[in-house]
């Protein structure tokens, strides 16, 4: 079993549901993510999502579009991601990591190296947005060879048989878009999502962690009611854009934001 079924299995059995941020590697520059990752695991995350900076990030809205162009400034690489989760799992070989964004740094580098090298670091899964089920046939055996999950998205608009074709294929957990659009725009309908959640369970037992429009412990408790999983990262990725000349601030509002969210989630449970 691998690192990220181990983990949402213990939340399921505690009755918890996983908190995920994400944040972009290398934002603001690259000696504030690992930091920030261990910090927020002591917020209460209990799997990170680690965007890799690239310079067309089309899913994405301005915040997240403006940390990988902050990224890059300092010309932070998929090897250099890379390093930084095996920097985190020197003292940290428990909480998962899934490196998530777009296929051309990874097809560059190439799909044997990448897995082999992000195996060997400590990374759990993978989520190439750009990346369709289709596409990947040659990759997922190399990524699973290595104990990477493939993570893939749904949205809104998924039929039923792109839910079956999708889940045949992933593993760890599923990622739900809960808005038609780009990372950060419009707000939740939280009777739309629940409706939809319930249509992929009834599909596949997988794990499905729903972001995109989470930005406060209201909307993440809210989530957390329907979801295994919540993933937040505009909300975070904003707090670093704010304070740039202030990195300090960023980390602690970060922090702060993570700890309103679990306290809300873990609220929740209680009450259930």
């Amino acid at each position: 079993m691998s690192r990220l079924s181990e983990k949402l299995d213990l939340l399921k059995n505690s009755g918890r549901k996983a908190l995920i941020p994400f944040v972009t590697a290398g934002d603001p520059n690259p000696g504030f993510t690992v930091p920030l990752m261990h910090a927020m695991v002591e917020a209460g995350a209990d799997i990170i999502e680690l965007g890799m900076p690239f310079s067309d990030p089309m899913a994405d809205g301005p915040v997240i579009q403006k940390a990988s162009e902050r990224a890059l400034l300092h010309r932070t690489t998929v090897r250099d991601v890379i390093a930084m989760v095996a920097s985190f799992r020197e003292t940290d070989q428990t909480t998962p990591v899934v490196l998530m964004g777009y296929l051309n740094p990874v097809e560059c580098m190439g799909y044997r190296i990448f897995s082999d090298l992000a195996g060997k670091a400590g990374i759990d899964g993978l989520l190439t947005v750009d990346m369709p089920p289709e596409e990947a046939g040659d990759f997922i055996p190399l990524l699973k060879q290595s104990g990477i999950d493939p993570i893939f998205l749904l949205a809104p608009n998924s039929t039923e048989a792109r839910i079956k074709k999708v889940s045949a294929m992933a593993s760890g957990y599923l990622y739900y878009v809960s808005l038609k659009g780009i990372t950060g725009a419009g707000h939740l309908d939280l009777k739309s999502v629940e409706e939809k959640l319930g249509q992929i369970k009834s599909i596949t037992s997988l794990p499905v962690g729903v972001g995109f429009g989470v930005k406060s412990g209201e909307t993440a408790a809210a989530i957390g009611k329907l979801a295994d999983g919540v993933v937040v990262g505009s909300a975070l990725v904003s707090k670093i854009a704010d304070n740039l000349e202030q990195p300090q601030v960023a980390h602690q509002e970060i922090v702060e934001l993570l700890s309103v969210m679990r306290e809300a989630m873990d609220k929740n449970g209680e009450e259930q």
